[in-house]
C-alpha cells in the first residue's frame, strides 16, 4: 500500500533564491482560513474578531497583522486569516472554511522586488497605490494571485497550490531578467 507523505507547496525548488537585488523565499503562514462574513454580522464579526485575536476586520484592499496573525482582505465579502486557528466564537458571525492546503506563499524582498514584480503583475505596484499594508487580488503572469506589501516592504505573494512551481518558476525569470537590464546599463 502506498504512504502518502505531505509535502510543502515548494518542496523539491532551490529556495531561498537571490538573483541580483531580488530574493525569494517560501512563507510560511501557518493555519489558512478564509472568513466570509454572514448578511448584516459584519460588526459582530468585527468585535469578536477583536477580542479573540486582536486584529481589525480589514476593508478592501487592506491588512492588518500582530504578532503571529495576519488577517487579508481576500476578495468581496472574504478575508483570510493566516496564524491561528480562528476562535469558535467567529463561526456565530460567518463562514470559516480551513484554506491551508489549497495556498502556497511567497515572499519577494530587495531593491529589486518591485520591477520584478512589475514584469508579470497587472497593478500599479507603487507604495502610493500599493503601500505597506495593502493587498490586492489580481493575477500573477497567468495565475489568480493576492499580493500584500507587507510593513517591512517585502511583498507577500499567494496562489494556488497547484501553481506553486509556475510562481517560483517565473518569478525567477522575472529576476533574471530584471538583472540583467541592470547589468547592461
Amino acid at each position: 500500500m502506498a504512504e502518502l507523505t505531505a509535502t510543502p507547496p515548494f518542496a523539491g525548488l532551490c529556495l531561498p533564491l537571490e538573483i541580483g537585488r531580488a530574493r525569494i523565499d517560501a512563507a510560511e503562514l501557518g493555519q489558512l482560513t478564509n472568513i466570509a462574513p454572514f448578511r448584516g454580522k459584519d460588526a459582530a464579526l468585527a468585535t469578536a474578531l477583536q477580542a479573540a485575536h486582536g486584529l481589525d476586520l480589514p476593508q478592501a484592499g487592506q491588512s492588518s497583522a500582530l504578532d503571529d496573525a495576519l488577517i487579508l482582505w481576500f476578495g468581496a465579502g472574504h478575508v483570510l486569516l493566516c496564524g491561528p486557528a480562528p476562535d469558535v466564537a467567529l463561526a456565530d458571525h460567518a463562514a470559516l472554511t480551513a484554506q491551508t492546503d489549497g495556498w502556497a506563499a511567497l515572499t519577494l524582498s530587495g531593491p529589486d522586488a518591485e520591477p520584478v514584480l512589475a514584469r508579470l503583475v497587472p497593478l500599479d505596484l507603487s507604495p502610493a497605490s500599493l503601500g505597506a499594508g495593502r493587498t490586492a487580488r489580481s493575477t500573477i503572469g497567468h495565475m489568480p494571485a493576492s499580493i500584500t506589501r507587507r510593513q517591512d516592504g517585502t511583498f507577500l505573494l499567494m496562489t494556488f497550490r497547484s501553481m506553486a512551481g509556475t510562481l517560483a518558476e517565473d518569478l525567477q525569470t522575472a529576476m533574471s531578467g530584471v538583472n540583467a537590464r541592470r547589468s547592461l546599463g
